[in-house]
């Protein structure tokens, strides 16, 4: 596919967008609807590719999923209902499938084969299989275990203490969804807290999680029970629009049913810090997850400093809020965020170089990057997303404040998370 002409220079954006649901939410609960008894129906799916990879390899595990655009019906057997794939059990892009799915497998008495696309072959999985064997799953890949494909036996496994010597939320996942298969109690101690999706999600399929500060603990051998999910919209997806909103002249926007989850909330932590004109109203969730409205303005807005325990909570936000970081007055500093490194791309390399060909100014650090705001108006250039969605929506946002045309190469690569982006994007400059 050829390089995407996009919108460039626009002088205001309007409207009212319900983007789609949490990504990471429409993942678990296609997973827990497979692991619970009974039908589990699931509202506001996303059906983004990778989504449909989790419901791929779980019909390929013998669940019947039943989808129609963003709902979803998930006939579930219990644990016990898992059957050995005839095929290997491919996970497209997505991280997040593959990394949940090793620690379902690692407690099913059958063999399991994963591969992913290219993206997924280079990214580092010893920090999920290393616990995983501690627990007793046999796990053999790539480079001992590193990258894919990898193999798995499952099996018995016993609960263990674990201390994660890195903040991500899908490693936390993978062993609590081992540990519910356990013999015993399993713990996982964070460095700092990360989404708690996992956790919400248990409870609401009837099982029992505690949580005490960073530690989080289940007990091995509990029986989930299938429910009605209705997913929020994911605020991942928004932050592409609240900082359009913010940094493009005379505009308004109103983001309805986004998820508000504490543990996801830091794009809204960085944009009230740097001065955004933003109102937030949030309303009573059934299903554990809180949401609420979002409207954000043009805003006048100052740099500031990321770091420490905000990090985990807008990992995925960086490059975005690197984009409003250029909008701004002063210096912003990222830093703490070596996790971006080990993405879909670099990312931290990926946003530095692709904005800098947009003219902004622009450091890559060990652990972040430094930008100093308001250095002069960004340009047209041909840039590209590297196959990395989140990298493909914000230069689209960037282009809207740049003079010039901007072309953006690999722009399919957005449909990972986000099918309808332009078109939601569109729909402002009525």
């Amino acid at each position: 596919m050829g390089a995407k002409k996009l919108i460039s220079t626009k002088s205001s954006l309007n409207g009212t967008i319900k983007v789609p649901g949490d990504k990471s939410i429409s993942h678990r609960a296609v997973m827990f609807g497979s692991i619970a008894s009974g039908v589990t129906t699931i509202e506001n799916f996303l059906p983004g590719e990778d989504c449909l990879s989790t419901i791929a390899c779980f019909r390929k595990l013998g669940v019947k999923i039943h989808q129609d655009g963003s709902n979803v019906t998930v006939e579930g057997n219990g644990l016990g209902g898992l059957q050995e794939s005839e095929t290997i059990l491919d996970v497209g892009n997505s991280g997040t499938t593959i990394r949940l799915l090793m620690g379902i497998l690692s407690g099913r008495p059958f063999h399991s084969v994963l591969i992913g696309d290219e993206s997924i072959g280079k990214r580092p999985m010893t920090r999920v299989t290393r616990p995983l064997a501690q627990m007793g799953a046999k796990i053999t890949g790539r480079r001992d275990g590193e990258y894919t494909p990898l193999s798995i036996s499952g099996g018995s496994l016993k609960g263990i203490e674990y201390k994660l010597p890195v903040a991500s939320a899908q490693v936390k996942s993978a062993i609590l969804l081992a540990g519910l298969q356990a013999n015993g109690e399993t713990t996982v101690i964070e460095l700092e807290k990360t989404r708690d999706h996992t956790e919400r999600m248990i409870r609401l399929f009837g099982g029992e999680v505690s949580s005490n500060g960073n530690a989080v603990s289940v007990k091995g051998g509990q029986h989930l029970t299938a429910t009605h999910v209705n997913v929020p919209g994911d605020i991942s997806s928004a932050a592409f629009f609240l900082v359009a909103g913010a940094i493009v002249l005379n505009s308004t926007i109103t983001l309805m049913n986004v998820g508000l989850n504490p543990t996801r909330t830091g794009i809204l932590d960085v944009l009230i810090a740097m001065g955004a004109d933003m109102t937030i109203e949030e309303y009573e969730s059934t299903t554990g997850e809180p949401a609420g409205n979002i409207t954000i303005k043009t805003s006048s807005l100052t740099g500031t400093v990321l770091s420490g325990d905000l990090i985990p909570r807008l990992i995925d936000e960086i490059p975005i809020i690197a984009l409003l970081a250029t909008q701004a007055e002063g210096k912003t500093v990222i830093k703490d965020a070596a996790e971006l490194k080990v993405k879909e791309t670099n990312r931290i390399d990926t946003v530095v170089n692709e904005l800098k060909k947009l003219g902004a100014n622009i450091v890559a650090t060990e652990d972040g990057m430094i930008i100093h705001g308001k250095s002069g108006k960004l340009k047209g250039e041909t840039v590209s997303s590297y196959g990395d969605h989140r990298i493909g929506m914000m230069l689209a946002v960037a282009a809207l404040v740049c003079t010039g045309e901007v072309y953006l190469e690999q722009s399919e690569a957005i449909a990972v998370s986000y099918p309808e982006f332009f078109t939601d994007l569109h729909s402002l400059f009525l």
